[in-house]
């Protein structure tokens, strides 16, 4: 794989994890999304994190989905980086 396409990939990858960590952090802070930052980062993760929710039981108040986008991107990124 070219370098420049396997840097832009990682780096692609690197920021889609850095959003749903702030995507975390948001609900977390501010989890009705009355802040502009906080809708923005909300309204650029749901249509990564609602698919991976809807395959995922009904675990109450504890939402799994960043967690296992995170370790899904993380295994992309090792995949890459090879």
């Amino acid at each position: 794989m070219d370098a420049f396409v396997r840097n832009f990939l990682q780096l692609l990858v690197l920021a889609v994890w850095a959003l749903v960590l702030g995507r975390v952090i948001v609900s977390w802070v501010d989890p009705q999304g009355r802040n502009t930052i906080s809708r923005q980062v909300i309204s650029m993760t749901e249509p990564l994190l609602a698919p991976i929710r809807r395959l995922l039981p009904a675990t109450g108040a504890l939402d799994l989905s960043p967690l296992i986008l995170m370790l899904v991107l993380s295994a992309l990124l090792g995949v890459v980086g090879r």
